[in-house]
């Protein structure tokens, strides 16, 4: 078994050191594991088994699946056989909120990804909340959040008791959080956990874990429309910067399935299936180059209502 500092040591002696960033974080998630295993595009519960058998098949503690197609996808009977499962096995469901600008009649976000998840308009807003209302009311306790607005809207509805107390809000990866300041206000705006840029350096992963005690999301592979990097030799020091942290394991090279159905067979099952196949690789490899540094978490902390 090789290990970071071993594979640092023999650097040195070809006389090649490597130079890494020097920072640390003390910070856990509850039960003190510095890392968890997130398994995104689980876009519905044919899904989510197909997640869960190949977890349990490959041993990977999975704590968080979300979705990318949205609440609006999904039936009453879908939504609930997700949350059963999330409760029964420990796993925090994340649904995606709402339409958005991608998908609307609008031409910006036709061209550019900046605006994709934004929501166009109050009345798009206020499906967002539509769906919000809906999804927790089948069980789900934690949303994804494309939208500032729609976030803040979400934190208020939290705060007078509309929507459930311990609701995650959890912003996507298309809302643009690439330094610390930005952390604080998606913070004060309600935001529970944050999704990163997919290119962050380890000293920016650090400079926002200064700036927050909020989880981060971090795809160490990553989609294509995305930047499609596969960061796996990163890991370790990812973790040392940024714990607690949730390493998202997209795939290169695959289709975009949003949104999903059953139109697409089975593609989106296996695709899930190698998400996970994925998190394995990384697991693996983080125990061997860092023994020291700590296992993933086994379950979430999330509590799921009884169903």
């Amino acid at each position: 078994m090789t290990s970071l500092a071993d594979l640092d040591a023999l650097m040195a002696r070809l006389g090649h050191p490597v130079v890494r960033a020097p920072v640390t974080t003390a910070s856990r998630f509850a039960d003190g594991a510095p890392y968890r295993f997130e398994i995104p595009s689980v876009e519905g519960p044919t899904v989510l088994e197909a997640v869960v058998a190949e977890a349990d098949r490959l041993g990977v503690p999975v704590t968080r699946t979300s979705q990318g197609s949205g609440v609006m996808m999904l039936s009453d009977d879908e939504i609930t056989r997700m949350a059963r499962i999330g409760a029964e096995r420990g796993i925090e469901v994340n649904l995606f909120l709402g339409p958005r600008a991608a998908w609307d009649t609008g031409g910006q976000a036709k061209l550019t990804q900046a605006v994709g998840a934004a929501a166009r308009g109050n009345a798009m807003v206020a499906a967002c909340l539509a769906d919000a209302l809906r999804a927790c009311s089948l069980g789900i306790r934690s949303l994804l959040v494309g939208d500032l607005g729609t976030l803040e809207a979400l934190r208020e509805l939290k705060a007078d008791g509309t929507l459930p107390a311990n609701l995650v809000l959890k912003t996507s990866v298309l809302m643009p959080l690439t330094n610390g300041p930005t952390a604080a206000v998606y913070e004060r705006l309600g935001a529970t956990t944050v999704n990163v840029g997919t290119d962050l350096t380890v000293p920016q992963l650090a400079e926002i874990r200064a700036a927050t005690s909020l989880p981060i999301d971090l795809y160490l592979e990553v989609p294509d429309d995305q930047g499609g990097f596969v960061r796996f030799y990163e890991a370790v020091e990812i973790v040392r910067a940024a714990a607690p942290v949730y390493l998202k394991m997209g795939l290169r090279n695959a289709p975009n399935i949003y949104p999903s159905g059953s139109h697409l067979g089975v593609v989106p099952k296996e695709l899930g299936r190698e998400r996970v196949r994925r998190a394995a690789l990384v697991r693996h490899l983080i125990e061997q180059l860092d023994p020291d540094l700590g296992k993933p978490s086994e379950t979430s902390d999330l509590g799921v209502p009884e169903l």
